[in-house]
Order: C-alpha cells, then sequence, then structure tokens
C-alpha cells in the first residue's frame, strides 16, 4: 500500500520558497533540525498551498496562502495555527503545529509549520491497479461518517476555542456571506447560481446547535492509514474551522461526495465514495443522524447550500486566474464548473433528492 502514500511533486512555476531565508529560519524556530533542506509541493490543493520540507531525516509541512489571493480572511495562518494549538491535544489526528512566522521578509506572508502525517489520501480516480473489495470500501465511507460525528461532540469549549464562536444565527451568516463573496468574485452571469442563491436566502432556517464544524471535511483532507483504509489517522486543512451548526458541516461533506450516477467536475471527484460498496448521499446522511441523535429532515437544505458554497469557492479560485494572479493552467475550466454546481442546486431544489 505504500505506492498510495500521499506524495510531494516538483514546485508549480509561480509558487517558488526562498529555500536558503527559510532553511535558516527553520533552524532558528524547530528544534532538531539538522542537515540539507529539500522543498517539495503537494500538488492537489485549490486553496492555501501546502509543501513538504525535508531537513535531513525530519519531514515537516509547510502551509502557506494562495499568492495573489484577494481574501485575505479565507487563508488567515495564525488562525489556523492557534486552532491546530488547542485541537492537537484532545483530538490527534489534527496534525501537531511547530512554529508560526508573521515576519513577510522570509516568503512574503503568515505561514507555518506542522509535524507530516504519513499515510493515504484518496483523491481523483482510483488507480489502475488498486483492488478495493466492496468490505474495505463500504468500511471506509462510514469511518468517514463516524470521524465527523466525533468531531461535531468534540469539547470545543474545554479545549479554549470558545473565541471562535460568534453572536447571532450562524447559518444566516453563512448564507449570506457566501452569496456576498461570490458578488466579489464574479466573472460572467450564472442564472442558476443566481436562483440557487435566491432559494437559500428565502428558505434558510434556525441553527440547530453549535459544535466545532471542520468547513471542509471530504476524503482528500483526511488520511488513512496505509495498511487499513478503514481506519482514519489524520484530517487535514483546518482553515475554515469554527464553531457553528453541525448541520451545515455535514452538508459541506455530503456537496462533495460521489455516488455512482453523478457527473464528473473534477473538484470533487473521489473514487472511494463512488466504488462499489461505497455508500450514497442518503445512506451517510442516514448514519450520521444513527450516531447523533440530530434531525435530518431538512437535509436537502444543507446540501443545496454545500453546493452553492462549493461554487463560490471554485469562482474564486477562477477569479484569481482570470485577474492572472496565478498561472495555474487547472484553473482555466472552473467557471463550467461554477455553473455545474448551480444546476445540481437548481435540480436539488425541484426534486428535494440529495
Amino acid at each position: 500500500m505504500t505506492d498510495l502514500l500521499d506524495k510531494p511533486r516538483a514546485i508549480r512555476a509561480g509558487e517558488e520558497l526562498d529555500i536558503a531565508v527559510l532553511e535558516g529560519w527553520l533552524k532558528d524556530n524547530v528544534p532538531g533540525l539538522e542537515g540539507a533542506l529539500e522543498v517539495q509541493q503537494f500538488p492537489s490543493g485549490y486553496s492555501n498551498l501546502t509543501y513538504l520540507i525535508r531537513v535531513g531525516e525530519t519531514d515537516l509541512v509547510l502551509r502557506r496562502p494562495p499568492f495573489g489571493s484577494k481574501v485575505k480572511s479565507a487563508h488567515d495562518m495564525g488562525r489556523e495555527y492557534r486552532v491546530l494549538s488547542a485541537l492537537h491535544p484532545i483530538y490527534p489526528a489534527a496534525p501537531k503545529p511547530l512554529a508560526f512566522c508573521t515576519d513577510h521578509a522570509i516568503m512574503g506572508a503568515d505561514f507555518y509549520v506542522m509535524e507530516r502525517i504519513r499515510g493515504v489520501i484518496v483523491r481523483g480516480d482510483k488507480p489502475e491497479d488498486l483492488v478495493l473489495d466492496e468490505a474495505t470500501v463500504r468500511g471506509s465511507c462510514e469511518a468517514m461518517v463516524r470521524n465527523l460525528a466525533d468531531l461535531h461532540a468534540l469539547d470545543w469549549a474545554a479545549a479554549g476555542l470558545g473565541e471562535m464562536r460568534k453572536e447571532g444565527s450562524y447559518v444566516e451568516r453563512q448564507v449570506l456571506g457566501w452569496i456576498k463573496r461570490y458578488a466579489g468574485s464574479k466573472t460572467d452571469d450564472i442564472a442558476s447560481i443566481d436562483e440557487a442563491s435566491a432559494w437559500l436566502k428565502a428558505n434558510y432556517p434556525a441553527d440547530s446547535g453549535a459544535t466545532l464544524v471542520h468547513n471542509d471535511y471530504k476524503y482528500d483532507n483526511v488520511v488513512l492509514a496505509p495498511d487499513d483504509l478503514t481506519k482514519i489517522i489524520g484530517v487535514l486543512d483546518w482553515e475554515m474551522c469554527t464553531i457553528g451548526d453541525p448541520l451545515m458541516d455535514l452538508g459541506t461533506s455530503l456537496g462533495y461526495w460521489i455516488q455512482p450516477g453523478d457527473p464528473s467536475l473534477g473538484v470533487v471527484n473521489c473514487y472511494m465514495s463512488n466504488a462499489p460498496g461505497g455508500i450514497t448521499r442518503r445512506e451517510f446522511a442516514d448514519l450520521y443522524a444513527k450516531q447523533t441523535g440530530r434531525d435530518l429532515g431538512n437535509i436537502h437544505f444543507y446540501y443545496i447550500f454545500a453546493l452553492i458554497k462549493l461554487a463560490v469557492i471554485v469562482q474564486q479560485i477562477y477569479y484569481r486566474y482570470k485577474q492572472g494572479l496565478t498561472k495555474d493552467e487547472r484553473f482555466a475550466p472552473l467557471v463550467f464548473v461554477v455553473a455545474a454546481l448551480g444546476q445540481r442546486a437548481v435540480e436539488c431544489i425541484e426534486t428535494g433528492e440529495i
């Protein structure tokens, strides 16, 4: 299973780091580092940039904002570092943070480094030589549900994360906030996005409760054990973590969850849930309800919101590309993904099916 381990690659053009300057800072701020420094990049993310830093025999992971990002609040490295510092002691699957830097002379932005969790990250299409039995697939999918429910059961107040909770309706803030973000990064007129956004504004429910929410919980932010794909050993990318309605978090996961018959949208493609033995979005929701006891009678709202939220995230990335702030050619066709997500949201409004 070692060939499935998440592997870094050469750094993309325009996203290089000043290795000499970085090496000095790392050896001053992370105890015990010895040897030459090597840097590679984990290439699959669309938001914050993630690098593998190897110093001698030690592997670290560095996180920094994307170059040229317009939405600074979405890339708050200090907040992400503080969350991990509080969370790791009570939830070891969250990576252990090691050092945080606010000196922009190092790389022009805040960044932090953390321990690396070595394991399998499920992305895109299944490798041709990978054989998965149905029991393993189902076990892995069910582990995703259990782990999300466990996250929502963590004592966030005791962990010192209470400052992330805001007064007022979390659901309302999220609906209005993501619609506003779309307006701020709009490049094209997409009728389905406008229609679904109007429906969300007219139909959002009261908050169902308050828990820790990851806000981007999906397979490619989860690390599976190399020797047991039904075991989760890491959860990554806590940049949007907050305290809010757990059903909004569940909706986000359903928005990413692929099942047979879904069109391929690239940014949400995952072979595990789509393989024989995988569970559907409805089964995911039912298992979550059974474990948590929460009422999911309005689950289609949270799924529709998740589709629009994902469309806005993709639109923000496309906006950066259109403005020439990134040269990553993966972003060129993303406007079509935005439109497809909007259309799926409209279909769910009409049918109520997730």
